[in-house]
């Protein structure tokens, strides 16, 4: 049986052909099993680099959601990351790194800050089906894409709010009210930690995912982590098969309540970090 079982074709591909050629119907057909042989190799590197067993619902959503970033990129632009090898990589596969921190941890709550086309949140989403999930994003063509892709895959529990972080970070509702607040490539740490941490409740944690800087933006952002109320807890080295960059997850544990006047107004924490701010604006 293959990863889509019982002999089914992926989603939304036609099971009869009546209106193509030979020819036609062969290229059809190889271009779905290239598809399929795609699924598999990662669910392969997902077990060999996460131990991360990926069912064939996970994997058919998956495949949608790579066609819908396809269609919607070469209309409007979404990502850098356009190829069917390099969004199950570079986009998938690396969201789903963040078990690396994640795993054996409360993940009823997440919200992913800077979503931009749905990473890390909606991959997570689709390993934790039952995780309530906020998505934050405020450029229109990318939350749109976002909601478009939550109604394809029927994805419940799953809020689009396209919205500044630091708004959101003000609202009662949001308010130190995740277990996991994430974000990826959105800005430097000590920015990054002022959209993140007022999200974040007691005991949960902040999940920065960043590149071979990581380590000194942590160390950079030390002032800014301990002012919000978190604790810098670890910095997990990633290595995705195929990408010579090395990644780092930051996790910083929220400990305390962050002051009342964070996050500042819009633009103000990218304007003024809080690692250059020796005192209370």
């Amino acid at each position: 049986m293959g990863v889509f079982g019982g002999g089914r074709p992926p989603p939304n591909t036609p099971t009869s052909l009546p209106h193509h050629g030979k020819s036609q119907r062969a290229e059809i057909f190889l271009a779905q099993a290239i598809i399929m042989c795609d699924m598999r190799e990662l669910a392969q590197q997902a077990r060999t680099v996460l131990g991360l067993q990926l069912t064939r619902a996970q994997l058919r959503a998956l495949e949608r959601y790579e066609q819908e970033l396809m269609v919607w990129n070469a209309r409007v632009n979404l990502t850098a990351i356009d190829t069917p090898e390099n969004i199950q990589v570079k986009h998938f596969l690396d969201s789903f790194t963040c078990l690396l921190a994640m795993r054996d941890t409360p993940v009823e709550r997440v919200v992913d800050v800077g979503t931009g086309a749905g990473f890390p949140g909606i991959p997570l989403k689709i390993i934790y089906p039952s995780m309530q999930l906020t998505l934050v994003e405020s450029v229109g063509k990318k939350a749109s894409f976002c909601r478009h892709i939550v109604k394809i895959l029927g994805l419940e529990k799953v809020l689009v709010l396209q919205k500044r972080a630091e708004v959101v970070g003000a609202m009662l509702e949001h308010r130190q009210q995740y277990d996991w607040a994430v974000a990826r490539a959105v800005a430097v740490l000590p920015v990054l930690v002022e959209y993140l941490l007022p999200l974040v409740r007691l005991g949960g944690a902040a999940l920065a995912m960043k590149g071979e800087s990581g380590p000194a933006e942590a160390h950079a952002g030390e002032h800014a982590i301990r002012l919000l109320g978190g604790h810098l807890s670890q910095i997990i080295p990633v290595i995705l098969p195929g990408v010579q960059d090395q990644r780092h997850l930051v996790v910083v544990d929220k400990v305390a309540a962050t002051p009342d006047q964070y996050p500042r107004k819009v633009g103000l924490p990218a304007k003024r970090p809080l690692s250059n701010v020796k005192a209370h604006p």
